[in-house]
């Protein structure tokens, strides 16, 4: 009985860490969009936080530490959405859908966005700071991979699948990514249904073979 009433605060106390270590990020977040990466205090970080100074620097060591982990979190998001490959198997239609999916999970996660707005932001002040979250040339590459995949099955007929996976990431970003980093609520999930439907037809009206 002893043992069981120590794992229940165990577990009690690190859900609470977690709970005070979310609250820290949305905070330093917050204060990252609104002051800058050189005008961000720890001071109004733990004032937002609600948690004391004491709280916050013994997650985070520093402001420096707090950037990174908050970079870090978004490059961790990023690559997860990554993972995906093309099946032959599938309707072509529904593969190019999922594709637009490992985007559209994304740019519907207000955490995520919040979190974009805010690397963008000090890679606009300081390129040497954020430089490593540039994953767009990854995901182009992904995408170039899925679609050379479906080339090779005869599902899709494209010349240049490097350009084909840049075009299909920017009619998705071009409506459901770039007018949200200037002041548009982030897309809901049924505007990115129609965002990624209206991609995928206008794609495969393009490149989409009779097998498809």
């Amino acid at each position: 009985m002893k043992n069981h009433a120590l794992e229940r605060r165990a577990h009690s106390g690190m859900a609470l860490a977690e709970q005070k270590n979310k609250q820290i990020i949305e905070a330093a977040i917050a204060e990252f969009q609104e002051r800058g990466f050189a005008g961000a205090s720890m001071d109004r970080i733990s004032e937002r936080a609600q948690v004391s100074k004491r709280t916050v620097y013994n997650h985070f060591e520093s402001k420096e530490a707090l950037f990174k982990a908050i970079t870090e979190c978004l490059a961790g998001r990023v690559q997860s959405s990554l993972q995906v490959s093309f099946n032959p198997n599938a309707p072509i239609r529904d593969e190019l859908v999922r594709l637009g999916w490992s985007q559209g999970k994304l740019l519907t996660d207000p955490c995520a966005m919040s979190m974009v707005k805010m690397v963008l932001g000090e890679i606009l002040r300081d390129p040497d700071l954020a430089s490593h979250m540039n994953r767009r040339m990854e995901m182009v590459l992904i995408m170039k991979t899925f679609l050379d995949a479906a080339v090779k099955s005869g599902h899709l007929a494209i010349t240049d699948t490097l350009t084909a996976a840049e075009q299909f990431l920017g009619l998705i970003k071009a409506r459901g990514f770039y007018p949200k980093m200037f002041g548009e609520d982030v897309a809901t999930h049924e505007e990115m249904k129609r965002i990624i439907n209206e991609t995928v037809d206008m794609f495969l009206s393009r490149y989409g073979t009779e097998k498809a």
